[in-house]
């Protein structure tokens, strides 16, 4: 068995401050074999891609290739020329160019010293016929779907003769169509002795194209896997580190629980849906409610969320609110509807870095006013107060910089500038993510004293727990699509997990 082998990687540890990304973790390829890399955020895969193409010096371990001695790599260009190359989700090609000059760059065909343009259209189309890729060498590659423009990136690697291709997230913007036109490819070269490295949330595409699956958590290995050999429910039990011998079953922290639903819905969503985003769902929020939205990183939560919100487009189905028909593309039109959201990516999409905290508390309401409804200064001083009173945010006053603040108290201050909109609808993404148990709760339990006030919450979080503490109701979201609705007695992890795993039972293929 051991001729088969073309990558074995052992012992691989990296270290940033603080941070122990990788620690002794093994990776094996077999010729001719398409591998999965799994794991949800932060447990790896990235880190352990970036050492394998030399982005990322390890600090221990090793790395060789074909069963040989351990190689040393150092740089992306020397990782090609040892027979490893990436395809990434967004192509790192030239859209001006030819398909034949993608194939082709850097080592171009040449006939006394200038580009032989007859011999690299021949043999670009030597190439892609073998492929099978449908495209014509003289068509420019931006005119191309991204589904084409993924396979030429795919063929070039191959041309380049390449043992070890890494896929990296290559099916997030296709359709259904184009990832099986996709498999079909990388099945070929599968046939071919190539040893793929398929890095992707989708269980599906996983179970669909892959023979064996590797699974990174906290930055440490959990193991290897044949596919056929592992069902979906125990695959999502360590992704996410849950043992299903010993699963406890978490109570609400609240003591009762109203049926809400016995009220006409505030938020009715029928086929709503954003193109090569998430799929057409159906979704009804009442008031008093705190819904939660659930399944792996890349499942479409925050797209769905994004979706409803207008920060993605709609590109077809109806959205009503207290039963009106209402028409939201934009933010800014969702807030005008008593719509808020707080962002997943708070540092990039949630706080004014160089604001203050009395400005960061305040946009929001005074771009609901408008411009020539400005609002006076000791109005703002006011309400910045009053939020920092309330949700406790520690900060030296409502002047400093709130890129001074901590993580926990920026999310209070964006929380807080919703909070005086005075929404009806409160969208919260990942609120929690990366800030102290103790902030944590504070904010679990600002949730429940809101829907008790007859706010409507969408709530998403990686922590099933945090939200079977918090939520009336969850939604089951895997590969961009609605997959479950549960609420009462079904509101357990394992009947979560084993609805993000597809259903069925533990032997589920």
């Amino acid at each position: 068995m051991e001729e088969n082998i073309v990558l074995t990687m052992r012992g691989i540890t990296k270290l940033f401050p603080g941070v122990k990304a990788l620690q002794n973790v093994d990776f094996t390829l077999r010729k001719g074999e398409i591998h999965a890399l799994m794991g949800e955020n932060g447990a790896g895969k990235s880190t352990l891609i970036k050492v394998l193409t030399g982005v990322y010096a390890m600090d221990r371990g090793e790395v060789c290739l074909d069963g040989g001695e351990p190689a040393m790599i150092r740089s992306p260009q020397e990782a090609l020329r040892r027979g490893i190359s990436t395809v990434y989700q967004e192509i790192n090609l030239c859209p001006n160019l030819t398909v034949a000059e993608n194939l082709f760059i850097d080592r171009e065909p040449r006939k006394r010293g200038l580009i032989d343009w007859k011999e690299m259209y021949r043999r670009s189309g030597e190439l892609l016929e073998r492929l099978e890729v449908a495209v014509e060498p003289t068509r420019q590659l931006g005119d191309c779907s991204i589904a084409i423009q993924q396979m030429i990136a795919i063929a070039r690697a191959v041309d380049m003769r390449c043992k070890v291709l890494i896929l990296d997230e290559p099916t997030s913007s296709l359709d259904d169509d184009e990832v099986e036109k996709l498999f079909e490819l990388m099945r070929r070269l599968k046939e071919q002795g190539v040893g793929i490295i398929f890095v992707t949330h989708f269980l599906e595409q996983v179970y669909a194209v892959c023979d064996r699956i590797t699974v990174l958590r906290n930055g440490e290995l959990v193991g290897e896997f044949l596919t056929a050999e592992l069902p979906r429910l125990q695959l999502v039990a360590k992704m996410l580190g849950k043992d299903f011998d010993d699963l406890a079953q978490i109570k609400s922290m609240k003591e009762t629980e109203r049926d809400s639903r016995q009220q006409a819905p505030l938020l009715e969503a029928q086929g709503l849906y954003c193109q090569g985003r998430v799929k057409p769902f159906n979704l009804c929020c009442y008031p008093g409610e705190v819904v939660g939205f659930t399944g792996l990183l890349g499942s479409g939560r925050s797209e769905l969320v994004r979706t409803l919100y207008g920060a993605d487009r709609p590109d077809g189905g109806t959205l009503k609110l207290r039963g009106k028909p209402v028409k939201i593309d934009t933010p800014l039109q969702a807030m005008m509807h008593g719509m808020a959201y707080l962002p997943e990516d708070r540092k990039s999409d949630g706080i004014f870095a160089d604001l203050s905290v009395r400005e960061n508390i305040i946009i929001a309401l005074q771009t609901k006013k408008g411009i020539f409804h400005p609002m006076g200064r000791r109005e703002m001083e006011n309400f910045a107060d009053k939020y920092i009173g309330l949700l406790q945010i520690k900060t030296a006053g409502r002047e400093t910089p709130i890129k001074s603040l901590s993580g926990g108290n920026q999310q209070k201050v964006i929380i807080g500038r919703w909070l005086l909109t005075n929404p009806e609808f409160l969208i919260l993404d990942e609120p929690t993510r990366g800030i102290d148990i103790g902030t944590k709760t504070e904010i679990q339990k600002l949730m429940l004293q809101l829907s008790e006030q007859g706010m409507s919450i969408a709530f998403i979080s990686s922590e099933i727990e945090e939200m079977l503490r918090t939520c009336s109701r969850m939604i089951v979201m895997r590969d961009h699509e609605k997959v479950g609705e549960l609420t009462g007695g079904d509101l357990s992890q394992e009947k979560i997990m084993n609805t993000i795993a597809g259903g069925g039972s533990d032997n589920e293929q």
